[in-house]
C-alpha cells in the first residue's frame, strides 16, 4: 500500500495544484460565490467517506424543526435524475440518492430537495424556508454559506494527510481555516480532558473556530418486515450477518462487538446499489449458518438502497434489522454547541462568522 501511494503521489501534486488554483480564484473573487440573505448552514468534510455527515444533519434537523422552516438540500449522490428536485416518500434510490431518502422517510415536518448545482437549490428553496442545511458542500464554493461546519473523523485521524489519489484528502488540510466549527466525530463516549487536548493539537483549529467532539449513539433494531423490535442487549451472543455499504463501518462493527463475537460482514463499497445477487448470497449464507439465534443487521442508509420490491421479495421472510444511530456533542459543550447553531439561525443578518 505504501508503494501504490508512492506511485500516485505525482498524481496528487498535481490534483492538489489544481484545487489549489481554483480556490484561490474563489479567494481573490475571479470565480464567485453566491450569498443568500437566509442561515444557510454547510455540513462537510476534508476527507472522501463517511465523517459522520448524516448524523450531523440529523442533529441540525432536531434542533431546528421544531422552530424553524427547515430545508435539507443535497446532491444526491448516485441518483439518475438530474436538476433540482423535490424528494418525496414515494421516491426510489436512483430518483433521490440515499441519504435524501432517509431525511424524507425519517422527518416528517421538513422539505428535503437535491440540486447538484447548490445555488439553483436555494433560489428555489429561499422563499418558503428560514434555514437550509447543505449537506456534503464543503467543497462546493459556488455558494457562500453563513456558517460551516466541518467534520473530521476520530478513528481517521492518523491518516496520512495527503491528496487523492494517494491519500484521502478532497484538498489540502490548511483548507480546513473556511469553517466556522470544527467537530471531530466518532469519538469514544468517554473521553478525557487529556484525549481532548491531544485531539486539539492534532486538528490544529484557528482562532476564529470553535472546537467540539462528537460520538454515535446507537438506538435500538428496527425491523424490516413482522419480527418485534429488539435492543442490542437482547443480541447478546447471537449471530449477525451484517451489510454495509457505507464508507466506514468500523465504529458499527466496534459497537457490535460489545454484544456478540459472531459476525459475519458482507461489506460492500459506499453507496454501492444492492442487487438481486448480493441478496442471494446473503440469503443463502444466513440459510447456511446454523446458529439458533441469527439475525441480519444493515444501516438506516444502506436500508434506503433495499426498497426495491425485487429485494424486499428476497428478504421478507428473514429477520433483517436496521439500526438507527444518533450524533451526541460530548458534555460538557452540548448546550454551547446548540447555541452557536440557533442563536445563528434565529439571528441572521449577515455572515459575521460566530466568534
Amino acid at each position: 500500500m505504501q508503494y501504490l501511494r508512492l506511485l500516485l503521489l505525482p498524481l496528487s501534486i498535481v490534483y492538489g495544484l489544481i484545487v489549489w488554483l481554483r480556490n484561490k480564484l474563489y479567494d481573490v473573487g475571479v470565480f464567485k460565490s453566491q450569498t443568500f440573505n437566509l442561515p444557510i448552514i454547510c455540513i462537510g468534510n476534508l476527507a472522501i467517506g463517511g465523517a459522520g455527515k448524516t448524523p450531523m444533519a440529523e442533529y441540525l434537523i432536531r434542533l431546528l424543526k421544531d422552530t424553524h422552516k427547515v430545508a435539507v438540500l443535497s446532491r444526491g449522490y448516485k441518483r439518475k435524475t438530474s436538476g433540482f428536485k423535490l424528494v418525496e416518500k414515494t421516491d426510489t434510490l436512483f430518483e433521490a440518492g440515499d441519504e435524501p431518502l432517509q431525511y424524507r422517510n425519517k422527518f416528517e415536518n421538513i422539505t428535503v430537495a437535491v440540486s447538484e448545482k447548490r445555488a439553483i437549490g436555494i433560489e428555489a428553496l429561499k422563499n418558503n424556508h428560514e434555514v437550509i442545511i447543505l449537506d456534503d458542500a464543503f467543497q462546493h464554493r459556488a455558494v457562500q454559506a453563513g456558517l460551516s461546519i466541518l467534520l473530521f473523523d476520530y478513528t481517521r485521524l492518523n491518516d496520512h494527510l495527503v491528496i487523492l489519489p494517494a491519500g484521502n484528502l478532497r484538498e489540502s488540510f490548511s483548507n480546513r481555516k473556511r469553517a466556522d466549527i470544527i467537530v471531530i466525530s466518532k469519538c469514544p463516549e468517554s473521553l478525557g480532558d487529556p484525549e481532548k487536548r491531544k485531539l486539539e493539537k492534532r486538528i490544529k483549529p484557528f482562532k476564529h473556530q470553535q472546537l467540539f467532539f462528537s460520538f454515535l449513539e446507537y438506538e435500538s433494531l428496527i425491523p424490516v418486515s413482522r419480527y418485534p423490535a429488539k435492543t442490542l442487549a437482547e443480541i447478546k451472543d447471537s449471530t449477525v450477518l451484517l451489510l454495509t455499504g457505507i464508507a466506514n463501518p468500523h465504529p458499527l462493527l466496534s459497537k457490535l462487538r460489545t454484544v456478540t463475537a459472531s459476525i459475519i460482514h458482507h461489506d460492500y463499497p459506499d453507496h454501492h446499489p444492492f442487487s438481486q445477487k448480493n441478496m442471494i448470497k446473503l440469503v443463502e449464507e444466513f440459510n447456511e449458518c446454523d446458529a439458533v439465534n441469527k439475525l441480519i443487521i444493515t444501516t438506516e442508509k444502506d436500508i434506503q438502497r433495499l426498497q426495491e420490491p425485487a429485494l424486499l421479495e428476497l428478504l421478507k421472510d428473514l429477520p433483517v434489522y436496521y439500526l438507527p444511530v444518533r450524533a451526541k456533542i460530548h458534555q460538557p459543550d452540548e448546550q454551547r454547541f446548540n447555541n452557536l447553531i440557533e442563536n445563528y439561525a434565529s439571528t441572521y443578518l449577515h455572515h459575521n462568522g460566530i466568534h
